[in-house]
């Protein structure tokens, strides 16, 4: 009963209709979103994104060849983390996503949120702590956030 007050703590424990990205008014864990940049003010935004756990599986090969070579089950080199990040850059392609952080997890999912920020705004524009993340357009795609670094060998 312990994890599912967790759960319940997190705002995570929802009907099997939730969005797999969905935007949040403000951060369950307020402490670690601060630490990772999170501001509270216009021109930020989190989204939490579930993931399911474990590996890929390839689709299953068809014709001759020899079962040893079907490799069905692999590991990605990108990190659930780092794909969260991509997922929620995907949806929101106006937004640029800052940094993420673990919220919680069951035996088939993992929850992220995404610290998000509007490059546009004028507040974000005229914050000299942020604005350079105008000039960097597509982050969560090219590694450029903690986790892709971590994933690129950084």
């Amino acid at each position: 009963m312990g994890f599912y007050s967790y759960l319940k703590d997190y705002e995570v424990a929802r009907p099997k209709g939730e969005k797999v990205v969905e935007r949040l008014e403000r951060p369950s864990k307020l402490g670690k979103a601060r630490i990772l940049g999170y501001k509270a003010k216009e021109g930020y935004v989190i989204a939490r994104v579930r993931i399911k756990k474990g590996g890929r599986k390839r689709q299953q090969l068809t014709g001759g060849r020899k079962p040893k070579r079907s490799g069905m089950f692999f590991t990605q080199a990108k990190s659930l983390k780092r794909q969260a990040e991509e997922r929620a850059g995907r949806k929101f392609p106006n937004l640029e996503v800052l940094n993420s952080y673990w919220v919680v997890e069951d035996g088939k999912h993992k929850w992220f949120e995404i610290i998000m920020i509007d490059p546009d705004h004028p507040v974000i524009k005229s914050d000299k702590s942020v604005n350079w993340i105008a000039n960097d357009r597509g982050r969560a795609y090219r590694g450029r956030t903690a986790s892709g670094k971590r994933s690129r060998g950084f």
